[in-house]
């Protein structure tokens, strides 16, 4: 064929509806094909596998019946990086995405790497480096993936070659937004969000791109920007109603950070909204409005962004509650007709169900202690707030769950075979107060750090977790088994009447959905709390995980089920079939021990300053001295506090800005000393 004929072809082709990009797979009527929730299974090409993020697979071949013979087939050991991300596959090729973006393209069948691509986003991030913990996963759509970048880029990768096709800059340079979350793709449109809200004066928005040029279709902004500057759409002029005082100079929140699902018959994109910023609604709003679109479900036409309707699950939100947890799109059968509806377990205690063509409320339910709330109005689904729970001046209050979540991101799933959903549930609470802050004054500080506009400290001794089942129709427990600690693994569930789910005490673990009764488990020696895929490769059916601690979860190291260690924790792909043999391979030690400096006398004054910089600036990522559980190096156990030249080029100068560590270079050598300082009081003080 010559070329002029070929170019013919391809423009018929494309005439006809038809995708004719040959070097990604034979051309395609339905580019969506493979997201629908209908697909077969065969693929896993999105994070939750469908448009509808059920977290649902229909492959049944791993069942009740056989998941006794699941065995290891392979597995592929890691670098340091967060390890808890969702892989994807397409056509028997896993892809991942870890530590800070680097996309690995992988045989499915037998764990053979065929390419490797990393966006060295860690050196480009700068400050966005110091509240972030790397990619929560990626989306393929026609050949493409689609993976974004701590620094704020949104990159399309050639599936077969990881050629990079086109990189956009979604976010500024210099301001605290940056992306975790994995794309969606969607009717040929490409879905990014960011976060930043609790590190900056961040104000959210989504943006929607040509998912096979790059280029910016449109984007929708989550909370109102200065009413001076006028107002990109009737949506921003109705919520800025809900705000007061001057939010525009804090930002406002509402970052899209995590999910977002997808309807193609009403061609309706649902957005979950984070958290205010800063948290504080008294520091925010003046304590007054519900603060539209925070911690609220967004519901947009997808063609233009313009907005259709929102639900918000808790108006004026003060606590870092999210909405930006998995929106699973079912179809119930409500007062004997079917109703379409979206299901979701936000950060704050309760499971909802809403109707998804009108924001509609249909129900919440309790699903784990909650103090802030009383109960949720049966009519309106407004929460019945508890006297106290926005923690007025001079007082305190001990707010359950904590603004981890009783969900926070590790998906759930919605099995449309059992009509359950699968939640992992923590229990963990914190201490709110106004302590401190005055209203008037207070300001989000220039350096990346955290700041929540609020006094919050742990309530320790009481935290549990465990995996629910829910039935969202009958509103009732069906099943519930404990898991061990605070954290509990991402849901995967399966046809074959199978539910998976890692722990953070190392075990992966198959239930019975229907009953919760444990029917295999496997040790993989470090935690487990990714979530899970199904997919096959050569005609078999494959599960994979990844292992390994990273993230919040990590750097809350006392709510883990068993001690990890950043430099010697193994983090792995594991992929399960029927009759794996395989083993994995032992970890090699590494040990690594304090080194004192004779040369730093101890000196209390500078341990107390340094305190107060290593709680602001370090804590984040480090945990606090002793504590630290995996995303990275306990510090009490290295010889790096122990030498001062060596501090400074980490600390102040970037020298390992390549593996995740931000510099720091507004500290002075003082601040260094002073850090140093309570460093080595900690050890000590351990020691003794």
């Amino acid at each position: 064929m010559s070329w002029p004929i070929l170019g013919t072809a391809m423009a018929a082709l494309a005439i006809a509806g038809m995708t004719p990009l040959a070097a990604h797979g034979p051309p395609v009527a339905d580019p969506d094909a493979r997201l629908r929730d209908s697909a077969s299974g065969a693929d896993w090409p999105a994070y939750g596998r469908t448009l509808g993020e059920q977290h649902f697979s229909p492959l049944s071949a791993i069942s009740t019946g056989t998941v006794a013979r699941l065995g290891l087939a392979w597995s592929i050991d890691l670098p340091p990086g967060n390890p808890m991300s969702a892989p994807i596959a397409v056509n028997g090729v896993l892809y991942t995405a870890t530590g800070y973006s680097v996309v690995r393209a992988i045989d499915g069948a037998s764990g053979r790497i065929l390419w490797t691509y990393d966006p060295h986003a860690a050196e480009a991030a700068g400050k966005k480096l110091r509240m972030n913990w790397g990619s929560r996963g990626l989306a393929w759509w026609e050949g493409r993936l689609y993976v974004g970048t701590v620094d704020g880029r949104l990159i399309a990768l050639e599936a077969r070659t990881g050629k990079t096709l086109w990189s956009v800059m979604t976010v500024g340079k210099e301001d605290m937004r940056s992306i975790t979350g994995a794309p969606r793709v969607f009717d040929g449109k490409v879905l990014i969000g960011h976060g930043g809200a609790d590190v900056g004066p961040t104000r959210g928005y989504v943006t929607a791109y040509d998912a096979r040029s790059g280029r910016q279709l449109w984007r929708f902004y989550t909370v109102p920007g200065n009413p001076a500057d006028g107002f990109e759409d009737s949506a921003q002029a109705m919520a800025a109603k809900t705000w007061s005082g001057r939010w525009w100079e804090h930002g406002g929140g509402g970052t899209a950070w995590n999910t977002f699902s997808y309807d193609p018959e009403t061609r309706s994109l649902f957005i979950g909204t984070g958290n205010g910023a800063p948290w504080n609604h008294r520091v925010r709003s003046e304590g007054k409005g519900d603060n539209l679109f925070l911690c609220s479900i967004i519901a947009l036409d997808a063609d233009t962004g313009r907005y259709k309707w929102h639900f918000q699950f808790n108006p004026g939100e003060t606590w870092d509650y999210n909405a930006a947890m998995d929106m699973h799109l079912a179809t119930l059968p409500i007062a004997g007709k079917p109703r379409k509806v979206v299901i979701e377990a936000p950060k704050n205690g309760y499971l909802y169900v809403i109707d998804r063509n009108t924001g509609a409320f249909i129900s919440a339910d309790r699903i784990a202690k909650v103090t802030w709330a009383s109960a949720i109005d049966s009519v309106t689904g407004r929460p019945v707030e508890t006297p106290g729970a926005r923690y007025a001046d001079g007082q305190s209050f001990e707010l359950w769950p904590s603004p981890h979540g009783a969900h926070s991101w590790l998906p759930s799933a919605f099995s449309p075979q059992t009509g359950l959903v699968y939640v992992p549930v923590m229990n963990s609470g914190e201490t709110f107060s106004n302590a401190g802050i005055d209203p008037q004054s207070w300001r989000h500080p220039d350096t990346g750090e955290w700041s929540p506009a609020a006094r919050v400290v742990p309530v320790s001794g009481q935290q549990d977790s465990y995996l629910l089942a829910w039935d969202p129709l009958r509103r009732r427990q069906a099943w519930k088994v404990p898991t061990p600690a605070a954290w509990n693994g991402g849901v995967l569930a399966t046809g074959g009447r199978l539910v998976f789910q890692g722990q953070g005490q190392g075990r992966f673990i198959a239930y019975d959905a229907a009953s919760g009764r444990r029917l295999w488990s496997f040790d993989a020696g470090v935690p487990v709390l990714a979530p899970p895929i199904a997919y096959t490769a050569r005609g078999k059916e494959y599960i994979t995980v990844l292992a390994g601690v990273g993230t919040t979860a990590g750097v809350l190291g006392g709510e883990m089920a068993m001690t990890v260690d950043y430099r010697s924790q193994q983090r792995r792909i594991l992929t399960f079939a029927l009759g794996g043999s395989a083993r994995l391979a032992a970890p090699v030690p590494v040990v690594s021990a304090w080194h004192d400096d004779p040369a730093l006398l101890p000196d209390a004054q500078a341990a107390e300053r340094g305190f107060g910089l290593f709680a602001r600036r370090c804590v984040a990522c480090h945990g606090m001295p002793g504590a630290s559980g995996g995303t990275a190096p306990e510090l009490l156990r290295s010889a790096m506090p122990g030498s001062a030249e060596t501090f400074e080029q980490i600390v102040r100068h970037g020298a390992l800005q390549s593996q995740g560590m931000p510099a720091f270079a507004e500290l002075s050598t003082q601040q260094l000393t002073d850090i140093r300082q309570f460093l080595h009081a900690q050890a000590h003080r351990q020691a003794n």
